[in-house]
């Protein structure tokens, strides 16, 4: 005698019978399986990869080429869709003045090979600081180019922070003396978001990033480097983290790291950061050459900021303007 059997699935009603219960109940768990993995693309659609290179360049173009160009197919293979290199990537001098004689513009031959490089590893990259030929030639521009996956340049900032310190326990740098302070505040749309552009001592100026995230609408902060090793072991992953929190943005920091010559040395401890002030990707050697690799989550960065809605609760510039002092 035929058996049957029924099964309530929300508003879905069956009768099932020997002779054709098997292939309803495949189809049942077809249905499941493809909601399953709809989910899951969802989930997948709201995540990006990212990678950070940590490296220590020299005065040697073609050597740091080929450093760059390995961790670049690194990144590329780990999945990520945009890699970030540190300040002075293609070139750090031995002596005062070798970077103004290596300057170039950017249709020049060094950034045509980065951008060659980006092109056929099918990654964007984030080059910061490149040494661009500056309006004589006794000065630069420290330049923050972003390339896309064809090799094409999208935009560029010029570092508006210069680096005129007295380090305390270490040597005076005066950054202005050769280089081109920028003036322009950018950002640029990308596949893991809006990014945020800067370099290296601009992450001491807080109001600059406080643009970036509120009046340039910045998910994603981009802070290559070269700090210094006194400086960087005191403040570096500090400064970092707060950055990220009190903008509620992604923070991807790719330092130089280690000895160069005989005159300087980079603290190192490239990290990305996620919106909540929790370091999410880091080298594990301080000092190392490699990528940190890690995923930007859009939906972690609209939770942030609902949860905590400071760009509805900031005062206008006018209300400072009036404010008792």
């Amino acid at each position: 005698m035929p058996t049957s059997l029924t099964l309530n699935c929300g508003r879905f009603t069956a009768t099932i019978r020997n002779q054709t219960h098997h292939c309803t109940i495949t189809s049942l768990r077809l249905r499941s399986l493809t909601v399953q993995s709809r989910a899951e693309s969802d989930m997948a659609a709201s995540t990006v990869r990212v990678a950070a290179a940590q490296m220590t360049s020299i005065n040697d173009l073609a050597a740091n080429f080929a450093t760059c160009s390995r961790l670049t197919k690194e990144a590329a293979a780990a999945g990520a869709k945009l890699l970030c290199l540190p300040e002075s990537f293609s070139f750090i001098g031995a002596k005062d003045g070798d970077s103004v004689k290596v300057a170039e513009p950017l249709d020049g031959p060094i950034m045509q090979q980065y951008c060659s490089l980006a092109r056929e590893s099918g990654i964007w990259l984030s080059l910061g600081g490149f040494q661009e030929k500056g309006c004589d030639d006794e000065h630069l521009r420290n330049t923050h180019v972003i390339i896309d996956d064809r090799g094409n340049i999208i935009d560029t900032y010029r570092k508006i922070f210069l680096f005129d310190v007295d380090v305390p326990g270490g040597r005076v740098y005066k950054e202005s003396s050769f280089t081109e302070a920028g003036k322009d505040i950018v950002a640029v749309d990308s596949p893991v978001g809006r990014l945020g552009l800067s370099v290296c001592y601009d992450l001491r100026f807080p109001e600059l990033y406080q643009q970036l995230r509120f009046q340039k609408e910045a998910q994603v902060l981009l802070v290559p480097a070269a700090f210094t090793k006194i400086t960087g072991q005191a403040h570096w992953e500090i400064l970092l983290r707060a950055r990220a929190i009190e903008t509620q943005c992604y923070v991807i920091a790719a330092a130089q790291a280690g000895k160069h010559n005989d005159k300087r040395e980079s603290h190192g401890e490239t990290l990305i950061i996620d919106p909540w002030g929790t370091v999410v990707g880091r080298l594990p050697d301080r000092l190392s050459t490699g990528i940190t690799v890690a995923d930007i989550d859009f939906a972690f960065i609209d939770s942030v900021r609902a949860k905590i809605p400071i760009a509805q609760q900031r005062k206008p510039i006018d209300f400072w303007k009036s404010a008792s002092l």
